[in-house]
């Protein structure tokens, strides 16, 4: 008997990676740009165009180390971290808040 062929139901993700420069974190944005800011990050919901993008990110090698794909969720001020690792990333050292932590207290 045949399988049929059916679709992986994607959960959303975001691609990210460092600055390799600066070494900070850095989100592939909608318009193909490199952002700082996670909310600005385009969600991507389509398993195929995660692959490609994250493909192309490895060959950006001036701009950007270790590109990856994160499970991320839609709100209300654009995608946020599903996972308390990514979280952290996000928000900088837990410790104490200074850097670009001061931003989320």
């Amino acid at each position: 008997m045949p399988r049929s062929f059916t679709s992986k139901v994607l959960t959303g993700k975001v691609l990210t990676g460092n600055a390799l420069i600066q070494g900070d974190v850095i989100y592939r944005a909608p318009d193909g740009t490199w952002t700082r800011d996670m909310s600005a990050a385009e969600l991507i919901t389509d398993e195929g165009r995660a692959k490609l993008l994250l493909l192309q990110a490895e060959t950006e090698t001036a701009v950007i180390i270790g590109p990856y794909l994160i499970d991320a969720q839609s709100t209300p001020k654009g995608p946020a971290p599903t996972h308390f690792r990514e979280e952290f990333r996000r928000t900088g050292p837990s410790n104490y808040a200074h850097g670009k932590q001061v931003e989320y207290i």
